[in-house]
C-alpha cells in the first residue's frame, strides 16, 4: 500500500491536500471575469436590499395620505405606461450592444449603446416632468407620509438611472477610445449588469406602486 493511502483514508475529501493528484488550489486564482462579475453581483444585491427597505416604506405608508390625493388622483397610467416602455427598450438596446460588443463590432456597439442612452433619457424625462407636475399642484413629499415614501422609492431608482447614464456615456468614450481591452469589456458587463437590475427594480415599482396603487 503506498503512503498516499492511509492518508487519504483519514482524509477523505482532500480537506488537508495530502497526497498526489490535483486538488483545487493547483489550477491557481480565478479569472479576472469572473473575479469582477461575482464582486459586482454582490454590490447589485446590497442595491436589491436597499430597494427592498423602500418598497416595504411604501407598502406600510400607501394609505397614509392624511386626507390628501391617493395613487388613483395623482397617476397618470397613459405616461407611466410610455415610460415604462422607454425603459423596456433600453434594456432590449443595451443587450444588442452586449452581442455587438462579442462581435467586437465598434460601430453597433456605439449606436446600441447611443439608443439605449436616449430611451433612458426619455424615462428620466417622463419622471422628472411627473414629479414637477405633482410638486407644482402642491402634492409634493412634505404633503403626506404616502407621497413622501412614493418620491423616496420612484426618485432613488431615478437617481441610478441618472448615474446609469453617466456610466454609459463613459463606457462610449472609453470604447471608442482604447477598444475591446480586457479591462473595457469587464466594465461593460458590470454596467450591463446594473442597467439590467434597474430595469428589473423599475417592474416591481410599475407594478405594486402605480398599477396595484391606481387601483382600477
Amino acid at each position: 500500500m503506498s503512503a498516499a493511502a492511509p492518508a487519504a483514508a483519514h482524509d477523505p475529501h482532500r480537506l488537508g491536500h495530502h497526497g498526489a493528484g490535483p486538488h483545487p488550489g493547483d489550477h491557481g486564482p480565478s479569472p479576472k471575469r469572473i473575479i469582477v462579475g461575482y464582486g459586482f453581483w454582490i454590490f447589485l444585491l446590497s442595491d436589491f436590499v436597499l430597494f427592498s427597505g423602500f418598497f416595504a416604506a411604501y407598502a406600510v405608508l400607501a394609505g397614509a395620505t392624511a386626507g390628501g390625493p391617493s395613487g388613483r388622483q395623482l397617476f397618470d397610467l397613459h405616461s407611466v405606461a410610455i415610460e415604462t416602455a422607454c425603459l423596456l427598450l433600453s434594456s432590449y438596446t443595451c443587450g444588442m450592444a452586449s452581442l455587438a460588443v462579442a462581435a467586437r463590432s465598434q460601430l453597433w456597439t456605439q449606436l446600441s449603446l447611443i439608443a439605449t442612452g436616449l430611451f433612458g433619457l426619455g424615462f428620466l424625462g417622463f419622471e422628472i416632468k411627473e414629479f414637477v407636475g405633482l410638486i407644482e399642484q402642491g402634492d409634493g413629499p412634505q404633503r403626506s407620509a404616502f407621497l413622501s415614501s412614493f418620491f423616496t422609492l420612484v426618485g432613488c431608482h431615478g437617481l441610478h438611472i441618472s448615474v446609469g447614464l453617466l456610466w454609459l456615456g463613459t463606457n462610449m468614450a472609453q470604447i471608442f477610445t482604447k477598444g475591446f481591452t480586457g479591462n473595457m469589456i469587464r466594465r461593460f458587463m458590470c454596467f450591463s449588469l446594473f442597467w439590467h437590475a434597474l430595469d428589473i427594480i423599475w417592474i416591481a415599482i410599475f407594478t405594486v406602486v402605480y398599477l396595484i396603487g391606481d387601483g382600477r
